[in-house]
């Protein structure tokens, strides 16, 4: 049973500042907290809202619960302060540091100019965590437990500074649920031991525990607490140091998947149901599901085409995987009971139940329409057509090119491996939801853009030098107006009737000048790309060109993604039909 320290604390509840509320206060078993195991923070350190707090936490076995008073560490806030006095070899033999005997969760040294943190070696051992780093100005230490995975598991500054204020300050976190396990297995609690200092107005709940001096100090007999309130600048300087047990060895409760109830079942489901399924009891989740995995670089979201079926099965470094997750309408990943129980992390399956939809709800979703993964490999499959293309029509004019050369995209890689080698296709192919916000959008905009922009200005300056355009007409085009103008051409000799021979027989100016409408979605396209993220003012006038209702906008960008993405690819489809019909006569 842990002290209810907010009732025994002399300072009435009421008045008591909320940080110093905080550091009193038992932590719960809520799984999902992040609790805090180291502090260093301070606010207005010379002024009359000064408060200053430095914490760190101690692992204390239950024995020594009653006898814990306030501690030597709670003066300096870390767990060694300042380096040994050495003279002799071998002299530091002993040196074992902690916080007055206890294991402690952060290791943290100062010496009053400089200070330093890292998780314990016994946490991160024990728990079996990896770290990584983050530079620049963050200066954080994060820890993953990578077996899971579970990310953040807990993290805080490396190291700060001191002079007259501090650089920065110090937070150190720590899931509640990885902290109560390690205080679990090693039958320890977790104690807070801290000293709080704030600068109160003069009141009189305060007076009172001063009974008319200008200065007091209160400790208790149990000794867990040290109060000192004085007379300071016009009000009353209340200092605080303490050793409060704050986590109980006890496991948070588990995060099961067996015996929860799935939306539209009429009984909960187990692992050994579920294994037990013969026929496919399908599951609908929204493809949002998807997001957790796609923004992490951990996870394996290349989308895979088997049998004219698109699986997005998350995978985890080939120790579990949601297979046979399917693409079904825009944004529906339609799953097997029974795949999802799969051996994998019960939180990644109750992940995946937090985006199950009500089969009673499917019948209102189009089971049929085009999902972003379809449209990107469209997409594609046009810019591979394109290069087949240009290709072909070099050849005819003695140029020598492959589709690679011109489009970056090798179809023998794609067809052997997918995606898998081309990771800016997986991106664009990402989770776009109908509510897809005005940021996201320009920013998919600008993505499909980069993937077709790799084609070489140079090569498609040569071909319209070949259809006689002098070099200096079109030195200053850029990419668009040189597919613009390449179509104009091939459109012009198709309506002629005219053979690849005549490619370059009798140039026309307009070819480099005309606005052709069977593009102006590449135009649109890179408009949005380029547009100010902040003013809806400067996007709207693009989509309503291309005929698009704005009106759909206040639902999302999802809509307004599709309209531009096929008016993209239909495009590019043009132009295609336009280059066979030349190559082929």
């Amino acid at each position: 049973m842990i002290t209810d320290y907010q009732d025994e604390f002399p300072i009435p509840l009421a008045i008591l500042p909320p940080k110093l509320q905080a550091l009193l206060e038992p932590v719960g078993q809520d799984p999902t907290l992040q609790v805090e195991v180291t502090k260093r923070w301070e606010k207005d350190h010379y002024g009359p809202n000064r408060e200053y707090i430095h914490m760190i936490m101690a692992a204390v076995p239950e024995k020594d619960l009653g006898s814990l008073s306030v501690v030597r560490e709670a003066n300096h806030g870390v767990v060694s302060f300042s380096v040994p006095d050495i003279e002799n070899q071998g002299d530091l033999s002993k040196f074992v540091p902690s916080v007055a005997g206890y294991d402690y969760i952060v290791a943290s040294w100062g010496g009053g100019s400089f200070y330093s943190y890292a998780l314990s070696e016994k946490v991160w051992m024990a728990l079996g965590l990896s770290s990584r780093v983050l530079g620049g100005d963050e200066q954080r230490i994060i820890y993953d437990d990578l077996s899971l995975p579970e990310f953040g598991v807990a993290e805080g500054e490396v190291s700060t500074q001191y002079y007259f204020s501090s650089q920065r300050d110090v937070r150190w976190i720590m899931s509640n649920e990885y902290l109560r396990r390690y205080l679990w297995m090693r039958g320890m609690y977790g104690a807070r031991v801290f000293f709080y200092e704030s600068l109160l107005a003069d009141c009189e709940d305060l007076r009172a525990l001063m009974d008319g001096q200008s200065h007091v100090l209160i400790e208790p007999e149990n000794g867990w607490f040290r109060l000192d309130i004085r007379e300071f600048k016009g009000g009353l300087l209340v200092q605080v140091w303490a050793s409060v047990v704050a986590v109980a060895p006890e496991l948070s409760p588990e995060q099961s998947a067996d015996g929860v109830k799935w939306p539209g079942a009429s009984e909960p489901m187990t692992h050994d149901r579920a294994n037990a399924l013969v026929a496919a009891e399908p599951v609908y989740l929204d493809d949002q599901f998807l997001e957790r995995y796609e923004q992490s670089s951990f996870f394996d979201t290349v989308p895979v085409n088997v049998h004219g079926r698109w699986h997005c099965s998350p995978s985890y470094l080939g120790q579990w995987c949601f297979t046979e997750s399917v693409r079904t309408g825009r944004n529906l990943l339609k799953v097997p009971m029974r795949e999802l129980y799969k051996p994998k992390p019960d939180r990644e399956i109750l992940h995946a139940m937090s985006y199950a939809l009500d089969p009673s709800k499917i019948e209102t979703f189009d089971l049929g329409e085009e999902h972003i993964v379809a449209k990107v490999d469209r997409f594609v499959a046009e810019i591979l057509d394109l290069g087949d293309g240009l290709t072909a029509l070099n050849l005819n004019l003695g140029i020598n090119s492959t589709v690679e050369d011109i489009v970056g995209f090798s179809r023998t890689d794609l067809n052997q491996n997918g995606w898998l080698n081309y990771p800016e296709i997986s991106r664009l192919a990402q989770v776009a939801p109908l509510s897809m916000t005005e940021q996201a959008f320009l920013s998919r905009c600008k993505s499909i853009h980069e993937l077709w922009q790799r084609i070489p200005n140079a090569i498609l300056r040569n071909l319209l030098k070949e259809a006689g355009h002098a070099r200096k007409d079109i030195k200053d085009l850029a990419s668009l107006r040189l597919i613009q103008a390449l179509l104009n051409v091939v459109e012009r000799l198709n309506s002629d009737g005219e053979e690849v021979d005549a490619f370059g027989s009798s140039p026309e100016p307009d070819d480099l000048a005309c606005r052709n409408p069977n593009v102006a979605a590449l135009f649109v396209n890179n408009d949005l790309r380029i547009s100010d993220a902040h003013d809806a003012g400067s996007v709207l006038p693009h989509l309503e060109s291309l005929g698009f209702d704005t009106a759909t906008i206040n639902q999302g960008y999802g809509r307004a993604l599709d309209h531009v993405f096929d008016g993209v690819i239909n495009g590019f489809a043009h132009l295609n039909t336009q280059l066979r019909y030349l190559l082929d006569r």
